[in-house]
């Protein structure tokens, strides 16, 4: 029975200790989680998230008044012209576009001078219609136009106008946000805001009028939408600077838009600005660049670079020298030209009367020649 008696007590011992054990860990534990503080650091990192946002949600908003507000600024510059004359104050009316003409244009010199396109204000000396933002109504006259891009450059007799600044559209990138500003229809929806991107640079279009086809090169492709009425107007950085003007849409597609970058005619507007005239001078060829040499149907014109002489203008300057039609120019003044709208930059730095040295390619044969510009 002793024997017996001692094992019970032995169990009882054995007992007591383990849970006077974990009675032991279990106030030690409930002690130590009840003493644990969050320190600062958590909450911090909370509130640093919640300001983020805070901040992103101000930024937002401010740049959405930013934009309204340098977009405001643009539709200052945008004008309205016609080649018909309203009855009214103003060329704008309910009348639809194809009865008056009704386009766009942008003022690129605070005396009066105004950006559109060539098939909207007629060629040089040509008379056309302006309303600016204020509606008052001007007539206005083609001081210089030119058919292959498509633009013109018209002249008020007005001073002190808001200009529009031009950006450099040599660094346009694909997928970059524009607007399109222009006078879609009529007179209800003039200077409409259309927003889209950059769908693609340097694109090679065929232009059909009649029994006619030309080519324009080197535009701007951009899903903003664009309307008839359009024609003239600015398409912009969202900084409010101009890097095309917008020319033609695909009518069979949605969203297909372009525009002439404004680059190729900054030193017009320059010298227009500087001394109210701009001589322009001419080499004297029709040519043609790698992207429009696929449109051709001759399969044996080969060109990887360079303009290719299709034409060379009777008793022009090419005329008095030793090019021929066929020749591939590949430097001028050493520089490469790779378009059309390259060269006629380049050219528009240059007055008449200027030499110049192309590199021409002839088959197997290399040779420098110099030109002297003459007068367009």
């Amino acid at each position: 029975m002793k024997l017996v008696k001692r094992k019970t007590n032995k169990k009882i011992i054995i007992i007591t200790i383990i849970f006077m054990f974990l009675w032991v860990i279990g106030v030690y534990m409930y002690k130590t989680y009840n003493n644990i503080k969050i320190t600062p650091g958590n909450y911090q990192t909370e509130k640093i998230q919640s300001t983020v946002y805070a901040e992103n949600v101000e930024k937002t908003e401010e740049k959405s008044q930013n934009l309204a507000d340098v977009i405001d600024d643009v539709t200052k510059s945008v004008v309205g012209i016609s080649k018909l004359k309203n009855t009214g104050n103003t060329i704008f009316s309910s009348s639809d576009e194809g009865k008056l003409g009704l386009g766009t244009g942008i003022i690129v010199g605070q005396n009066g001078y105004i950006l559109s396109n060539e098939h909207l204000t007629g060629e040089k000396f040509s008379k056309c219609y302006v309303t600016l933002e204020d509606g008052k109504n001007y007539n206005g006259t083609v001081a210089w136009s030119d058919k292959d891009l498509d633009l013109s450059i018209v002249k008020i007799n007005e001073n002190n106008l808001p200009v529009a600044k031009l950006a450099d559209s040599s660094k346009i990138r694909v997928g970059e946000t524009v607007y399109a500003i222009g006078n879609p229809i009529g007179f209800e929806f003039r200077r409409t805001v259309t927003s889209g991107i950059i769908s693609a640079k340097n694109r090679t279009i065929k232009i059909e009028e009649g029994e006619e086809q030309a080519y324009m090169t080197d535009l701007i492709q951009t899903d903003a939408t664009i309307n008839p009425g359009n024609s003239g107007g600015p398409l912009i950085y969202p900084n409010g600077e101009v890097i095309g003007i917008n020319t033609v849409k695909i009518s069979s597609a949605e969203g297909i838009g372009f525009a002439v970058p404004i680059n190729v005619v900054k030193k017009v507007i320059e010298n227009f600005n500087q001394n109210n005239k701009f001589e322009e001078a001419t080499i004297g060829i029709y040519g043609y660049d790698k992207e429009v040499v696929p449109y051709l149907t001759s399969n044996k014109i080969q060109l990887s670079k360079g303009i290719y002489v299709a034409k060379i203008i009777p008793n022009g300057p090419a005329s008095k020298t030793d090019l021929q039609e066929e020749d591939i120019i590949t430097t001028f003044d050493g520089t490469e030209i790779e378009t059309m709208n390259d060269l006629k930059q380049y050219i528009y730095t240059k007055n008449p009367g200027d030499t110049i040295t192309i590199t021409i390619n002839r088959g197997r044969i290399n040779k420098e020649i110099s030109i002297q510009l003459g007068r367009k």
